[in-house]
């Protein structure tokens, strides 16, 4: 299982002076490390398209800075190296896994996780608003010719190709359910895009769009994800 999202975050935190004689966490750091091991195992699940951890929020980015606020807290009010508090985070997922293994309802020990985590989440790191399948299309296409601008056809330029595809003939087909016609499709892309475009050198407002919605917008149609929202 992948562990990217904790390992990253806490090996980035920023250092604290060290203790003399560190303290123990107490009840809040450790529900705090134990809701950093649950967004681990979500947002693995995630990445390997589970279809139970899709139905949560995507956990990549809010999850690894999440991660990193906790462990830099924690260091500074424990007086624990890093790798103290990073191990506290791999037993927590040990645990919990264990637990989950054992459960008659794996998917009922990580709902209630989440359902106490999540709220924990959203006041440290509020969502960013959702973009729409539009505005995800439009949004890939735009980062796909950057790195072709840069880096030609590479694994990454070729990954954000497909996925600029796959958005972009989501959106088409959206539309044409709307019955709006092929040429009516083209234009509000490209207005879409064009308007990106313009806002770029001041910051993209896309920046402030919840980019992993796009990924899931884009995830095979099996995985139940809704086109929109």
């Amino acid at each position: 299982m992948k562990l990217f999202l904790l390992i990253l975050a806490i090996s980035q935190a920023a250092s604290v002076p060290a203790r003399e004689a560190p303290t123990d966490m107490n009840e809040i750091h450790k529900r705090e490390i134990s809701c950093v091991a649950t967004f681990a195992i979500v947002a693995s699940e995630q990445e390997r398209g589970i279809d139970s951890a899709l139905r949560y929020p995507i956990l990549t980015e809010r999850g690894r800075t999440y991660a990193g606020q906790v462990g830099e807290k924690v260091m500074a009010e424990t007086g624990q190296s890093r790798e103290q508090v990073r191990d506290a985070i791999l037993a927590a997922v040990a645990d919990q896994q264990t637990k989950a293994k054992d459960a008659a309802e794996p998917d009922e020990i990580v709902s209630t996780e989440m359902k106490k985590c999540l709220p924990l989440l959203d006041v440290a790191l509020p969502g960013k608003p959702k973009p729409t399948l539009n505005q995800c299309a439009a949004m890939m296409q735009l980062a796909y010719e950057k790195v072709y601008e840069e880096e030609n056809l590479s694994k990454m330029a070729q990954d954000l190709k497909t996925l600029a595809f796959v958005l972009d003939s989501r959106a088409r087909e959206k539309m044409r359910g709307e019955g709006k016609s092929g040429n009516e499709s083209d234009i509000i892309l490209t207005q879409i895009r064009e308007e990106m475009k313009i806002a770029q050198p001041q910051q993209a407002s896309q920046e402030d769009l919840d980019i992993d919605h796009c990924f899931l917008l884009a995830a095979p149609e099996n995985k139940g994800q809704n086109f929109e929202h």
